[in-house]
């Protein structure tokens, strides 16, 4: 896998990786940014929540567990001092619908944070990673 990031302006920039598609990066206005797009962090926890929801997605079709929404919602705690490393993330899965097995949910992001999410793997030997899910009638 190869990604080229590119300056637009300041510390605003374009990637762009294998997929061919351009991602825009930006930091706030203090930080030399311009504030129009988001953050290096926040594209960290955005890769960790999309990368294990598509295992969850992947495993509860799998077992043909039907549900109307599906949301993974991340809070973050960072360091004080600088670099400012997240210290600890806690991730809340959020499924819409009626008669969804908890125990099928519970399963799936087990196995998507012990086994599949690369994203995962790499964080959790420096962060301390929490999950829980709400199935919401």
């Amino acid at each position: 896998m190869k990604a080229v990031i590119k300056q637009v302006k300041g510390c605003s920039f374009v990637g762009e990786s294998d997929s061919g598609h351009p991602v825009n990066i930006d930091t706030p206005k203090d930080s030399f940014g311009f504030d129009t797009a988001a953050h290096p962090m926040e594209l960290v926890l955005i890769a960790l929540g999309s990368c294990s929801g598509c295992d969850v997605v992947s495993i509860l079709n799998k077992k043909k567990v039907r549900y109307k929404k599906f949301e993974i919602h991340l809070e973050a705690e960072r360091a004080e001092s600088y670099p400012k490393v997240f210290k600890k993330i806690h991730v809340e899965y959020m499924l819409y619908g009626k008669d969804i097995n908890p125990v099928h949910v519970g399963r799936a992001i087990e196995l998507s944070m012990e086994k599949y999410c690369p994203v995962f793997a790499m964080l959790k030997k420096s962060v301390e990673i929490t999950s829980s899910y709400k199935i919401i009638k």
